[in-house]
């Protein structure tokens, strides 16, 4: 494809349909621009191309340095074109950005521009915040959902309406979820051989590393790839947990790597530049008695097949290590919850007080309706997930924060149903929008 491409050249006749599609129309209708950030390969520049009337490709291979060059000389040039136009990758380019608000301002017109970008460029290098002529989407790797792998008939806008049908089973098996953990939510792997598409997470984690990490250009730290993988494997083992940056560098150091904390806070910011992990943050509603809440947000890759990738875990070794399995697997929940529930600008913590009762997953919309999710990957443990919603529910004040609209298990099972106490039990293949 061109790096500057027409109408023509842009839609993708086999574009399989992204929940984030509403977003993006729903900003286009608002705003002058539109900012579609996420890690590289989740799927951003073929999502804006549904939406573009035009484009220009900043890291195309043949032209894109010739244009980042334009882009320093004369920048408003490449903005011109049929609207919505995308700029993909514009972090390579800063100064397109203020342009770009500079024309909103003198178009006065909604849906001018789709920015998208796998890096945040240092605040130092644009103007302007962009407030009021840019909405921000960030998107994630394919849910179960989006990849056909979860049938969606329990529907979470449906759980915070009370209209939850419970027809269908989920066709997953433990073996399949397995190998779709490991496989990741990377859209360029559905058309690939099972073998080909279990290598890409292992790439993307090396591309992270040796190429990504290092191109940064956020200060004058010096980049060790050597200290990056060590802190990224630690990362991994703890996914899904509460774990403190000085347990992190513990762990970093006893495998025989030193690293400063003022070097590992630098590298995990470089990290969320590269929208490589994210936290899920403490949530704590408002309680009928003054309980402290934990405040340390949970840690994440932003898809479970890295954190597979970083420790080198197979299908078959989770199949063998359910612990492990059991927190990549809550892992994605998140991340798919997170997804689901963006249609709704929800907003997805966690419970934690320092008696132990703990929740997986908390959502909380804008109206104040929430809901919660124990994250349970098999049957066994399902008493204990139900009583601790229950009791999450109990501590609650309704007065304030109102009765959950929902409490439910996630499990890796096959049916769905309701429990006489009002607790959901949730196949994750049959969760979806």
């Amino acid at each position: 494809m061109s790096s500057v491409t027409n109408a023509t050249n842009v839609t993708n006749a086999t574009y399989i349909n992204r929940i984030t599609d509403t977003l993006v129309r729903d900003g286009l209708s608002g705003l002058g621009g539109l900012m579609i950030v996420g890690p590289k390969w989740c799927g951003k520049t073929t999502t804006a191309e549904q939406f573009a009337q035009s484009a220009v490709y900043l890291d195309d291979s043949e032209d894109g340095q010739n244009l980042v060059e334009v882009a320093s000389l004369n920048p408003s040039i490449l903005l011109q074109g049929e609207t919505p136009r995308l700029v993909d990758e514009w972090q390579l380019a800063p100064g397109l950005f203020d342009s770009a608000r500079r024309e909103i301002d003198k178009r006065r017109r909604s849906g001018q521009f789709i920015f998208t970008g796998s890096t945040t460029p240092p605040q130092q290098r644009t103007a302007h915040s962009g407030t009021g002529r840019f909405s921000y989407i960030q998107m994630f790797p394919m849910t179960l959902y989006e990849t056909g792998e979860s049938n969606g008939t329990v529907s979470l806008s449906q759980l915070f309406e009370g209209s939850t049908k419970l027809l269908h089973s989920s066709a997953l098996t433990i073996e399949r979820l397995a190998f779709i953990l490991v496989r990741g939510g990377w859209p360029g792997v559905l058309g690939l051989s099972e073998k080909t598409a279990l290598g890409i997470p292992g790439e993307y984690v090396e591309s992270l590393v040796n190429s990504d990490f290092l191109r940064l250009q956020t200060n004058n730290t010096r980049r060790d790839p050597a200290k990056l993988s060590a802190l990224i494997r630690s990362y991994a083992r703890n996914t899904a947990t509460t774990v403190s940056l000085d347990a992190i560098l513990a762990d970093v150091n006893s495998s025989g790597i030193h690293m400063a904390r003022a070097t590992a806070e630098n590298y995990l910011r470089d990290l969320r530049l590269l929208y490589a992990i994210y936290d899920q943050p403490a949530w704590n509603g408002s309680l009928r008695s003054r309980t402290p809440v934990r405040q340390a947000p949970k840690r994440h890759l932003v898809d479970p097949s890295l954190a597979a990738a970083a420790i080198g875990a197979s299908a078959d070794m989770l199949l063998m290590d359910y612990k492990t399995f059991g927190f990549l697997f809550e892992s994605l929940c998140t991340r798919d919850i997170m997804v689901y529930g963006s249609p709704l600008k929800a907003r997805v913590g966690y419970y934690r007080d320092k008696y132990g009762l703990e929740v997986d997953i908390t959502v909380q919309l804008d109206d104040g309706r929430w809901g919660a999710f124990e994250v349970k990957l098999g049957s066994r443990q399902e008493e204990a997930a139900a009583k601790s919603l229950l009791k999450l529910a109990q501590k609650v004040d309704p007065d304030t924060t109102g009765k959950p609209s929902f409490l439910a298990i996630l499990t890796g099972g096959k049916y769905p149903y309701r429990r006489d106490d009002g607790v959901y039990v949730i196949p994750i293949g049959c969760l979806g929008p």
